[in-house]
């Protein structure tokens, strides 16, 4: 019965709702400006790792394996292409590995790989059966700690600085100037 309770809980309640707010505006972004994508992930991804983050650790309780990729590489390339329509010349960014050496990465294929598995979360989850429920949720936890959540941590300090870009450029200046 604590099983059931933890697929049913709030917290996972509240991380569907907002990972299919993610999915269906990642879905239509296609055609949208720079600003207004770039708000709306600049908001909502701090709301999607927190949500994640809440969500129960649960275990099995059937041998049954319901896990399941939906999301087809032609749905991802879609995403990813749209993205790089939309950031242009701002697509891509560098972080540091753990060895302090330097990685190019996309904006576009974070994104879509952030909507892969948020995606293929919410399809599973669909399911009626408790068993491809609790394979969704746990599927998805682990891929949080383990991929996407990393994710979201390197997207944000680019979306903050696409958001205000203006505004630090300015602050720059004044800097040089004082």
């Amino acid at each position: 019965m604590e099983q059931q309770e933890g697929i049913k809980s709030n917290s996972v309640l509240d991380f569907i709702r907002i990972a299919h707010e993610y999915c269906i505006f990642t879905e239509s972004m296609s055609g949208k400006l720079m600003p207004e994508v770039v708000g709306f992930y600049q908001k909502l991804l701090p709301l999607v790792y927190l949500k994640a983050a809440l969500l129960p650790q649960i275990e099995a309780e059937s041998e049954d394996d319901f896990y399941e990729r939906y999301v087809t590489e032609e749905h991802w390339e879609n995403v990813f292409t749209d993205g790089k329509l939309i950031f242009g010349i701002d697509e891509h960014f560098f972080l540091l590995d753990g060895n302090g050496d330097t990685l190019k990465s996309s904006i576009s294929e974070s994104l879509a790989d952030i909507y892969q598995e948020l995606k293929d979360f919410i399809i599973l989850f669909q399911n009626h059966r408790n068993a491809a429920k609790e394979s969704a949720l746990i599927a998805v936890r682990a891929n949080f700690i383990d991929r996407w959540g990393l994710r979201i941590t390197e997207l944000l300090p680019q979306l903050h600085r696409l958001m205000y870009a203006s505004e630090l450029q300015n602050s720059a200046e004044e800097d040089l100037y004082n």
